[in-house]
């Protein structure tokens, strides 16, 4: 079975400049090497703002294009999520890039309320599955993480992975959250997150972390800018669904949206 390696990249975003961004994310790619799949966080070329007039790019433009170059560069699957417009709408939008150019993108289904990202954002109705490496991953954005129904995982995926820009002051929620989806889903749990302070005065500790399978924690990231790299195994999962196969007996239903 193949192993996956991966890395977690946690930076302070600066507000609402994505070429700043780009910038330092560039600095931090250029250090990566023999990786399989890198995160990136929520809105990570602008931080998480509400100004989509302004900040809203069409789907193939300046930011997948850049994705395409680093995934190319490094022989990675790369993911994160920034604001594209499309038919009128705005969305929070992940893209997933493959090596080879070719992409897959999920819309954040949960709009965070409190934030007003309802009243900026339309939101998404469709889940995607990643495929790389003999490992699926189902990749998810922020807020989606506290609705279980959503995130249930229905196809066997390996792995999942929630992309945010989750505040400091809910952090026991955060890692709670992530953990139980990793226990529920017996599957390893990826969080990427920022740190800072954004241009709303909302400061983020960070946090970026993954779970195994069994819901224990492998690594975790606290209150400051860095990268968690990990190779993970895929026998991690399989032999605990086969001497705990819980899967087996979870309830059959249908989501309507």
């Amino acid at each position: 079975m193949q192993d996956l390696r991966i890395a977690i990249l946690q930076v302070d975003l600066h507000w609402e400049d994505k070429d700043a961004n780009f910038n330092l994310f560039d600095k931090r790619l250029e250090e990566l090497d023999g990786v399989d799949f890198v995160l990136l966080p929520e809105t990570f070329t602008t931080g998480f703002s509400m100004n989509t007039k302004k900040l809203a790019e069409p789907m193939k433009g300046k930011t997948l294009a850049w994705l395409q170059k680093w995934s190319k560069s490094l022989d990675v699957v790369i993911c994160g999520s920034y604001i594209v417009e499309e038919a009128g709408e705005c969305y929070n939008r992940l893209v997933a890039i493959e090596p080879n150019g070719s992409y897959q993108y999920y819309d954040k289904k949960h709009l965070f309320r409190m934030g007003g990202e309802m009243e900026a954002y339309s939101s998404g109705d469709k889940k995607i599955t990643i495929n790389h490496k003999g490992w699926k991953v189902n990749p998810f954005i922020c807020y989606d993480l506290r609705f279980p129904v959503w995130c249930r995982n229905t196809n066997d995926a390996e792995m999942m992975v929630f992309v945010s820009n989750w505040p400091k002051v809910r952090s026991e929620h955060w890692l709670s959250l992530l953990k139980a989806r990793a226990i529920e889903n017996q599957c390893f749990v990826l969080g990427s997150n920022r740190v800072g302070k954004d241009g709303n005065g909302v400061s983020h500790s960070g946090n970026s972390v993954v779970f195994n399978p069994k819901g224990e924690k492998v690594e975790e990231l606290v209150n400051k800018e860095g990268l968690i790299l990990l190779s993970l195994k895929l026998e991690d999962v399989h032999n605990y669904r086969t001497v705990f196969p819980a899967y087996l007996d979870r309830d059959q239903f249908d989501l309507k949206l």
